[in-house]
């Protein structure tokens, strides 16, 4: 005779399911709540402490948790096991019905304390699930009341193993989330910042991506956090923008062997650059021409910032290397909203420490750190899994030269390097410029590839204006401000200003002593055919479908292409490239990230 085994909160269609399990000959074996509901409406049902021989204990704590109960589920049809069994004359068991306590809605009670909390850790039921689970081969284990019906018109003829297969994973799948959330519950009560308490694992938030979207929080689930807040409240946005562009930075510093900086917005980078050396003219367009004193991650920030400075009001700041006074002096009199590095000098602490009247976010995280390989994300209540990407960007990357021009200089590899980092942590569709080891132009999540490749053009095109004799001498007022100054400049060098009427208008002239006359095209012309001798390298994160990007990014004066092949249309996109001298490299991999 068959034996089942029923223990279940949820007692849905039980009654109906323990009245066929009967006409089909099983003997049935329940505990607490669930066999007396079966022998109350008159269906004979043993209890499971008749063949424990133990009574239920700890007020109903302890039930099923005996070698009789357990033995019977594990047992495989081995001679050995069956040996095992005859000798303690304990009875196989070939089904178990099983729920748990309902952990989640207990805790979700704004009422409810911790050892409410507590009682409702189901322990004999979690040890029933993933014992019949374990032995599925030969144990049907039903965990889901909307199962028991296929069960039992299975059973007639024999349960097909690919049905026990299915009622096992979600038997495995049941007790994950219910220890997850178990987990997640003594996470918030015992997991803290507090630097004395061994299990830093988790710290709230405000709120999530909007300021309704509560609860929010940061956690791990092996080891410590390896994140320290030194300074503010770090927000849900702030953490998607410091982990994105640590990991940009890190790479990037790894591959070029150069400390790197990012400035991050919105989860992806406006600029990101590594620490080359800046000369007169870019001090001055980077608003670091006071400064005397410029270290090699001072000036990484500057070129990051001074990418898009339309764009970095408000950054995230990410920095590969220890935090110093010069870099820290330029962070303190932006506008942004917080920065990640592995270190900070006690200078640096002292100046951004006191930036926002002490609540400038600060994170350290540990340089050690390696994410999991896996990644996961939850949309939409459904969750997502996929490898991290890992590739790393090397000089070998781009070695496949498909165009007719072929050398790539030191310079050139350096450029494409970090356009190619970049893009890799930029929002998809992306298309990034890069010169002097610094991106100046992201095109970010656009549908189109040429609207990204305009778009990132527009912004190189926009910060080589700035670089001109003209916008260098702006006579501006003193009492105008560095934030001011980079919005009247872009309305500028976009011809925006003179499209402008009334109080706009009135307001940007005001910036001025006297109020300068626009850019000639001849002028902008001119200054375009510069750009162009710099030798402006060009990412793309997947293949460029159609020769009009090639045709857009030469008008940025790009040198350099580095894009996947796999269009139908690369032939016409290579030739594109070699009319106009462009060395195009093939790159080994696409780099969509979202």
């Amino acid at each position: 005779m068959p034996s089942a085994i029923l223990s279940v909160y949820d007692k849905s269609n039980l009654l109906e399911l323990a009245s066929d399990l009967q006409a089909l000959g099983f003997n049935l074996l329940g505990s607490g709540g669930t066999s007396k509901k079966i022998r109350d409406a008159g269906i004979p049902i043993s209890d499971v402490q008749d063949i424990t021989n133990a009574p239920e204990m700890l007020g109903g704590r302890v039930k099923t948790l005996h070698p009789a109960v357990h033995g019977g589920i594990l047992a495989t049809n081995s001679a050995s096991d069956n040996a095992d069994l005859e000798k303690q004359a304990y009875t196989k068991i070939d089904l178990v019905v099983c729920n748990l306590y309902p952990f989640k809605e207990t805790v979700a009670k704004p009422d409810v304390s911790l050892p409410n909390a507590v009682e409702e850790i189901d322990i004999g039921g979690v040890t029933l699930l993933r014992a019949a689970a374990k032995n599925h081969e030969r144990v049907s284990i039903l965990s889901d009341p909307t199962d028991y019906k296929s069960f039992v018109e299975s059973y007639k003829n024999g349960v097909d193993q690919s049905l026990r297969n299915k009622w096992a994973l979600k038997a495995f799948s049941h007790t994950a989330d219910y220890d997850n959330a178990i987990s997640n519950y003594f996470r918030q009560q015992y997991a803290s910042l507090d630097t004395s308490n061994d299990l830093v694992q988790r710290f709230p938030l405000r709120y999530g991506a909007n300021p309704h979207q509560k609860p929010a929080q940061a956690y791990v689930t092996q080891g410590e956090m390896p994140i320290k807040v030194l300074s503010g409240s770090p927000g849900y946005i702030n953490l998607l923008d410091g982990l994105n562009s640590w990991g940009l930075v890190k790479e990037l510093a790894e591959a070029l062997s150069l400390p790197a900086a990012a400035s991050f917005k919105h989860v992806s980078p406006a600029g990101a650059a590594v620490g080359v050396p800046l000369n007169d003219v870019e001090k001055k367009v980077f608003m670091v021409d006071d400064l005397k004193q410029m270290s090699p991650l001072a000036t990484a920030y500057a070129r990051a910032r001074g990418a898009d400075r339309m764009s970095s009001f408000g950054d995230f700041i990410a920095l590969s290397h220890e935090v110093d006074y010069a870099t820290a002096r330029i962070i303190n009199r932006e506008v942004s909203d917080g920065v990640i590095a592995p270190a900070y000098s006690q200078e640096a602490l002292e100046i951004l420490q006191k930036k926002k009247g002490g609540k400038y976010c600060m994170l350290q995280i540990d340089p050690a750190f390696t994410p999991s390989d896996i990644e996961t994300r939850s949309v939409y209540g459904i969750t997502l899994e996929q490898r991290r990407n890992d590739a790393k960007i090397t000089n070998e990357t781009f070695a496949n030269v498909v165009s007719n021009e072929k050398a790539l200089s030191k310079q050139a590899l350096i450029d494409l390097t970090v356009a190619t980092i970049a893009v890799k942590y930029t929002q998809s569709n992306s298309v990034g410029y890069a010169v002097n080891g610094a991106v100046v132009g992201l095109g970010a999540g656009q549908q189109s590839r040429i609207h990204c490749t305009r778009l990132a053009g527009d912004k190189a095109d926009n910060w080589w204006l700035r670089h001109h004799p003209r916008v260098l001498a702006l006579p501006w007022k003193k009492s105008v401000k560095r934030a001011e100054k980079a919005n009247a400049i872009d309305l500028f060098v976009t011809g925006e200003a003179w499209k402008a009427t009334g109080s706009e208008r009135a307001q940007w002239e005001s910036m001025f002593e006297e109020v300068p006359a626009p850019l000639s095209e001849e002028e902008v012309k001119s200054h375009a055919k510069e750009f162009a001798q710099l030798g402006v390298a060009c990412c793309s994160d997947a293949f460029f479908p159609f020769p009009d990007n090639v045709h857009r990014a030469h008008r940025s004066g790009v040198k350099y292409v580095a894009a996947s092949i796999g269009s139908v249309m690369d032939e016409e996109v290579i030739k594109a490239a070699n009319e106009y001298g462009i060395v195009y490299s093939a790159l080994p991999l696409r780099l969509f990230h979202h």
